[in-house]
């Protein structure tokens, strides 16, 4: 199964908000016992909304599968127990500011003497290195600065971002990557390493292909709607209800389209024959494809369009979504059951094999809640245990 492949790993999750979590979490959902560090006001996304009595919806779908602990890094009895933690741990994740873990003494080069098979993963925005290394960052700067703002949105409107956080997205995505390449490197040498996920470089890695034109040809993209900016009919086509995605670039498909759409001398047409030539001519394209489009639905269009495999799908709102037959043939959500949020409906883990649907072991913790628990594996004696709550403000 692969949702217990990283039974039997412990990690340490120094983590707050959306990217460094999603490193975890991917873990988590692998089977790794992830130990969640929280200072006494706890993780900001607890914060965000919306909320069901008063627990952050970002948070716990964010959070499954891990354990929380709360620690006051700032009194150097809990640092000490941060490292006792690190020292028995297989990863170290931390998204803070560069710098700050080494001024704790909590950094790669001052744990890694007493854990040499630790690998220890750097969540920052702009890197560990660098001019920009001091900065703060969230996802909707960083989709600014990374250029993927300035070819979001419609032709000449105003700067849209993405309303996902892609840029948080992916930069868990890449860390988790980065942690596992390097636990198949431990497997073979016996060490660990320092590795690190810049959400910077993440946005442009978001964007390879585009950056790679752009190296390539010098030319300056700006927003295309929902058109791909390389091939054409491949947009959002307007039917007489609603919109349907076509992408119908390959010669064979474009000429399916033409005749499905009962308009054949298009595919003959000079200026429409070739996808270069379609990029050109891209809006007499699309006024002549609208046009026909029209005057019938989306499901007569789709149908239409299956049938010769052009490919095409509805755009759905998420109500649409959540009703359609791949997401509920999938079993994308799962129910699980919060101590305070009670029974909830949330998206489940997409890490599993063919045929399995890895179901989460427990959902988000509350702040602190195995504090004691993970105290006790330690081995620490009751009355310290009782102190650090204390201190921490928790009494879990």
């Amino acid at each position: 199964m692969l949702a217990n492949s990283l039974k039997g790993i412990r990690v340490i999750d120094f983590t707050q908000v959306m990217a460094g979590p999603t490193c975890t979490l991917c873990m988590a959902d692998l089977g790794a016992d992830v130990v969640k560090i929280e200072a006494p006001t706890g993780d900001l996304s607890r914060a965000l909304s919306p909320w069901v009595h008063g627990e952050g919806i970002p948070f716990l779908a964010l959070n499954r599968n891990k354990r929380s602990i709360v620690l006051d890094l700032k009194q150097p009895v809990h640092r000490q127990i941060a490292q006792r933690l690190i020292a028995e741990a297989d990863v170290v994740v931390e998204s803070f500011r560069p710098g700050v873990m080494a001024r704790l003494g909590l950094d790669y080069g001052t744990v890694s003497v007493n854990n040499p098979r630790l690998i220890y993963c750097s969540v920052s925005a702009y890197g560990q290195q660098g001019t920009g290394k001091d900065l703060p960052g969230v996802d909707g700067v960083l989709q600014a600065v990374s250029g993927l703002m300035s070819v979001t949105g419609a032709r000449d409107g105003a700067p849209c971002k993405v309303p996902v956080p892609v840029v948080d997205l992916m930069t868990g995505s890449l860390a988790t990557i980065s942690v596992l390449a390097a636990l198949a490197e431990r497997q073979r040498t016996g060490t660990g390493q320092h590795v690190e996920a810049s959400m910077f470089a993440s946005a442009i890695a978001l964007q390879h292909v585009s950056f790679a034109s752009y190296l390539a040809d010098g030319e300056v993209p700006g927003p295309q709607g929902s058109a791909a900016p390389y091939s054409t009919p491949n947009e959002a086509l307007p039917c007489a209800d609603g919109w349907i995605m076509v992408a119908a670039y390959h010669p064979a498909r474009w000429q399916a389209l033409c005749v499905a759409i009962g308009a054949p001398e298009l595919a003959i047409d000079p200026r429409f024959a070739e996808n270069k030539s379609r990029l050109q001519h891209r809006e007499a394209l699309l006024h002549l494809l609208e046009t026909r489009m029209l005057a019938h639905p989306r499901s007569y269009w789709l149908e239409k369009f299956t049938a010769v495999d052009i490919i095409c799908g509805a755009i759905n709102d998420y109500a649409e979504v959540t009703r359609s037959k791949p997401f509920v043939e999938a079993a994308l959500t799962e129910r699980l059951e919060h101590p305070v949020a009670g029974v909830l409906t949330m998206p489940r883990s997409v890490l599993g094999a063919v045929g399995e649907h890895p179901q989460a072991r427990s959902a988000a913790p509350i702040l602190g809640q195995h504090t004691r628990e993970v105290l006790a594996e330690l081995g620490m004696p009751s009355e310290d245990i009782e102190a650090v709550a204390a201190m921490s403000n928790t009494s879990k």
